[in-house]
């Protein structure tokens, strides 16, 4: 392959105090002189997977996984192409890999840290970046396990139009729920009944929203994605034995105030509970949902919506504020490079 004189990465300027500045990032430009050595792999990075748990990354506070440093590269998930092999990998040149590689564009890894992937008829790559990934894994759990979604339930779900949303809306109808999605546009909400099958929408932006909201009934379960005032009102409108899987809170994110909630007393009265999860808890079992969101990717019943943006490595910081104004739809990626122009 011709390797270039250079490469990018993006790493961690200073913590941002409520929304990400331009100066939160910054891209270091450094010297090309990467070479894998025993059971290591080169690999160029080719998408780069744009998730809400980065603003928490950015947090010096105890969580799942430690803060990123200031100085060190931005964690992300990603696509990448292994373009050298050093002694005694178990990788070929050419392979599609996945890996928390973080946003650069070309790093050595040891192959432990390279997934390959084998592709099969009817599923692409950038499905390990969302419904066979961490988005699709992460709803196939939060319902199966912590929600127990069943027929016959009303499912809830704010941020139904994101990664996360969408294949927890899907797997909710699969499951024989009655299905209504929350989300921040009348076009995605069109989007989410003609296009996802979800029973109803709701903006969380009309002026209507908590009447329209009423209109549903009591909520067997909520997929809450948002945290803060919505999931405060959820709370008023829970129904016996109610189940709520605490997967995000995007509305706080980037909040210096910790969020209030005030309705949490009715968990007591309608016997309901609410239950926070972190999605490695299941790395075990990733075989099955993967296999379970295959089939459905395979046969149509599932499907996905990837808003991918061009433009190479600084695009990835530039475009993280897009997951906390809505402005995507679907499984936010952004395109680091076409690994397969630069291979000779």
């Amino acid at each position: 392959m011709t390797t270039p004189k250079e490469y990018k990465r993006i790493v961690l300027n200073e913590r941002p105090v409520g929304e990400i500045e331009p100066t939160t990032f910054r891209t270091e430009v450094l010297p090309f002189d990467l070479k894998p050595g025993e059971g290591e792999v080169l690999v160029q990075v080719t998408y780069l997977s744009l998730d809400p748990a980065m603003r928490g990354y950015l947090r010096d506070v105890r969580s799942y996984l430690p803060p990123v440093q200031i100085g060190e590269v931005m964690r992300a998930q990603g696509l990448a192409v292994i373009i050298e092999v050093g002694p005694g990998s178990t990788h070929a040149v050419g392979e599609t890999v996945s890996g928390t590689w973080g946003m650069t564009e070309y790093i050595v890894v040891k192959d432990g840290a390279a997934r390959k992937l084998d592709i099969p008829k009817g599923i692409e790559a950038l499905d390990y970046l969302n419904t066979l990934g961490s988005s699709g894994l992460t709803a196939y759990f939060g319902l199966k396990d912590v929600a127990e979604v069943k027929k016959g339930d009303i499912l809830v779900v704010s941020g139904a139009a994101g990664s996360v949303g969408v294949v927890a809306c899907q797997l909710g109808k699969r499951a024989g729920a009655k299905v209504y999605g929350i989300a921040g546009s009348a076009e995605k909400c069109e989007w989410l009944v003609k296009e996802i099958g979800v029973d109803g929408a709701l903006n969380y932006k009309s002026p209507t929203f908590r009447e329209d909201f009423k209109k549903i009934g009591y909520v067997d379960v909520y997929f809450d994605n948002v945290g803060g005032d919505m999931l405060d009102m959820v709370l008023t409108r829970l129904a016996q034995n109610a189940r709520i899987a605490l997967c995000g809170a995007i509305s706080v994110y980037n909040s210096t105030k910790p969020a209030a909630i005030h309705a949490y007393t009715n968990l007591i009265g309608q016997r309901a509970k609410m239950q926070g999860f972190i999605i490695f808890d299941y790395a075990a079992r990733y075989p099955e949902g993967i296999q379970a969101l295959s089939a459905g990717l395979i046969d149509g019943s599932i499907k996905r919506k990837f808003h991918i943006i061009e433009g190479g490595i600084e695009q990835a910081p530039a475009s993280l504020p897009l997951l906390f104004s809505g402005g995507n739809t679907g499984k936010l990626i952004v395109k680091v490079s076409d690994a397969s122009k630069s291979r000779l």
